[in-house]
């Protein structure tokens, strides 16, 4: 758990049907923000049943060891992943999204981006078990910009707004492996089945930056005019670029 009421406050911004929330981030907590972050990070890049087999078998070294081998050590890596592991936080701890896979368990390489939406969460809604799914896009900046807003913006509209099929494939090829097969055949259903169904979707626009966004996000989401629900996301940290350096280098202690 992030914990971001812990550390942030929280501001909401209605605009028409959708809304802008921004956390910003307390400068006299920022130890605390760093300590809480650094604790939950590892979980996103390894899966706990690979770290507790290395713990009981080779100890607390090795498993330091294999944690950190698995983190990334270009600056520009780190921001976005920072940046995807705190959209996925809020997710988890902020939205009725509660179900998928911590992607970042299956990088190709850790000093590479992945491929396809940067976060897909998913809900099976009330008694039909009815599948809505959560399509996020993240930007972490020091100073986030119109430009870089307006780049995710157009990630969410293409696809006719749905989820890449690569992408939500991803998913439930390794939903198998976690034993949630009740979402994979969900899953399964919607795209080959089915059919999934912009009325399922949701978009989450979500920025990770050192200067306030709430003005260009409110600009943004203002524009926006489809169909899709909207949210927009913004988290606010001073020294973004500092931050980032700090939240790793607690992992690497």
């Amino acid at each position: 758990m992030s914990k971001f009421m812990e550390w942030c406050t929280p501001e909401e911004v209605v605009v028409s049907a959708h809304s802008v929330n921004v956390l910003r981030a307390d400068p006299t907590k920022r130890p605390q923000a760093v300590k809480i972050l650094a604790e939950v990070l590892p979980d996103y890049y390894a899966e706990p049943q690979r770290i507790s087999a290395l713990l009981d078998r080779l100890g607390r070294q090795a498993v330091a060891k294999y944690v950190q081998d698995k983190l990334p050590t270009s600056t520009q890596i780190r921001s976005g992943d920072l940046g995807e592991i705190l959209c996925n936080a809020y997710v988890l701890e902020g939205t009725v999204f509660k179900l998928g896979i911590k992607r970042l368990r299956y990088k190709d390489h850790r000093n590479m981006s992945m491929r396809g939406e940067d976060v897909l969460a998913f809900n099976l809604n009330g008694p039909s078990r009815i599948l809505n799914v959560l399509k996020a896009e993240v930007k972490s900046r020091a100073a986030m910009t119109t430009t870089v807003i307006q780049e995710a913006r157009s990630a969410l509209d293409s696809n006719a707004d749905l989820p890449s099929a690569h992408a939500i494939a991803f998913v439930a090829d390794r939903l198998t492996a976690v034993e949630d097969l009740e979402l994979r055949d969900a899953i399964d259903d919607a795209m080959l089945k089915d059919g999934l169904k912009a009325s399922q979707v949701t978009h989450m626009l979500f920025t990770f930056s050192g200067n306030n966004p709430t003005k260009l996000l409110t600009a943004n989401l203002t524009g926006y005019a489809g169909m899709t629900k909207q949210s927009y996301v913004g988290l606010q940290v001073d020294l973004h670029q500092i931050f980032v350096k700090d939240v790793f280098e607690a992992v690497e202690k």
